[in-house]
């Protein structure tokens, strides 16, 4: 970035509206708090009821997510690459699914009256790209392919924002080994990666993996991966006698299968991540195939392993914002830091003529993950009051005012760390120092 272009907010696409209690939008279709607050912000825009404009903050920290996502399957040797989104239904009715989907997909036709689908997840892709470019040496696996895109779904009432749409942001890996055992190796690897993810994210999840039900996607083993929410619309069943733990779609609700125990807690969570173990499911059926040592063709094992990515930032937003306010994950804020220059005309403007520009530039340059993390509020034709009102409902976490005790001869600047609630005066060495031992971001 140019050193003399800065990100200031009058330049942003930020259309920040109030929806009515009494508005048919409020009432049938905003069912959550983080869908309010980021329509209300600025962060999404409905297009149509469960589609969604992701505007450039929501956009911003969506890219965030990705880059986290990016780097850790990086370390697992996942390989990124797109699958087309539009695929012949041939494909579903191969693997069996067609029927046992059908209502959630979108099916069209083209023109010569070909049926077509707007895959909600490509498992079918995955396992008939390698079956035409079958058999392949067992010096090529593992093979961990992945990718992030939009998928469809016909969701019969979408609700909760981003959360359960019909348009959706996913992350999706589908993973090639030679055998059960190096298959499993897999699949724990990719769990750790997960967990890495989760953590790096820094939202509450369930530790204990939680066993899920494989449902229509087969396999004989998967793990989900759940937030903590009473909005969630998954009931998750602990037992603390033997630390079983699992969704109550697989075990039920009344005591634990592993040991018998009644008194067990159940918490509501909100899936933001799944992996299956599918075996040769789906690869039996599109023969996809390696050839061994001995030169025998075989059939590979397959992991599938996906992330609601979309669903994850909103899910976050709706763990950690309160009714009337946004507060980001440290390292999904699409800024971090935000700057409010004094009010046009105000005692204040010319004594800190040039404060609030210098101050970004050194944040920038002192804090390197700061680097296009700092926001200039140069809407000074509103009063402070206003600016930081807006600034603390959006959720930056730090809010820095230039008011009359920057015009000291002892410059100090307000710092508000909106997420310890705390205000403080600074001078400006003090005040880079204090940011930089409170942010917490993604180094990796």
């Amino acid at each position: 970035m140019n050193n003399n272009i800065k990100h200031c907010l009058s330049k942003i696409f930020q259309p920040m509206t109030i929806i009515p209690k009494n508005s048919n939008l409020s009432r049938q279709q905003v069912t959550s708090k983080s869908q309010r607050l980021m329509l209300e912000l600025g962060i999404i825009q409905q297009s149509i009821p469960g589609c969604f404009h992701l505007l450039p903050l929501g956009l911003k920290s969506l890219e965030k997510l990705i880059k986290i996502v990016d780097d850790e399957l990086f370390k697992i040797g996942g390989q990124k690459l797109l699958f087309p989104t539009l695929t012949k239904s041939q494909l579903w009715e191969k693997s069996g699914r067609l029927e046992d989907v059908g209502p959630e997909l979108f099916q069209l036709e083209d023109r010569h009256k070909h049926s077509y689908i707007l895959n909600p997840t490509h498992e079918e892709v995955a396992g008939e790209l390698l079956s035409m470019l079958a058999p392949i040496s067992y010096k090529s696996f593992p093979l961990r392919l992945y990718q992030i895109s939009n998928k469809f779904r016909d969701e019969i009432k979408p609700r909760f924002g981003l959360m359960r749409g019909r348009e959706f942001i996913m992350k999706d890996m589908y993973s090639f080994d030679v055998d059960i055992d190096n298959a499993k190796k897999t699949y724990e690897e990719v769990c750790q990666s997960y967990n890495n993810i989760f953590d790096a994210i820094g939202v509450e999840y369930v530790k204990i993996p939680v066993l899920g039900n494989s449902g229509t996607m087969g396999g004989s083993l998967s793990h989900e991966y759940q937030f903590k929410a009473q909005i969630g619309e998954d009931n998750v069943l602990n037992c603390s006698s033997c630390n079983y733990t699992a969704n109550t779609e697989l075990c039920g609700d009344h005591k634990c299968p592993n040991c018998g125990e009644t008194t067990i807690n159940i918490q509501c969570g909100i899936e933001v991540g799944h992996t299956f173990y599918l075996g040769d499911k789906y690869s039996k059926v599109f023969n996809a195939t390696y050839v061994g040592k001995d030169g025998k063709s075989e059939i590979l094992q397959m992991g599938s392993y996906g992330i609601g990515i979309s669903r994850l930032l909103a899910a976050s937003l709706e763990v950690l914002s309160s009714e009337n306010e946004l507060r980001w994950p440290s390292v999904l804020a699409p800024y971090n830091v935000i700057i409010l220059p004094p009010k046009s005309g105000s005692n204040e403007e010319t004594p800190t003529e040039g404060r609030a520009t210098d101050l970004y530039t050194k944040l920038e340059n002192m804090i390197p993950c700061l680097k296009n993390n700092v926001l200039l509020d140069d809407r000074t034709s509103l009063t402070i009051g206003r600016r930081f009102v807006d600034a603390k409902r959006v959720g930056y976490q730090f809010i820095i005012v230039i008011n009359k005790k920057t015009a000291q001869e002892v410059p100090l600047y307000e710092l508000n760390d909106i997420k310890n609630n705390s205000q403080m005066y600074l001078t400006e060495e003090a005040l880079i120092d204090y940011i930089k031992k409170n942010i917490r971001m993604n180094q990796t």
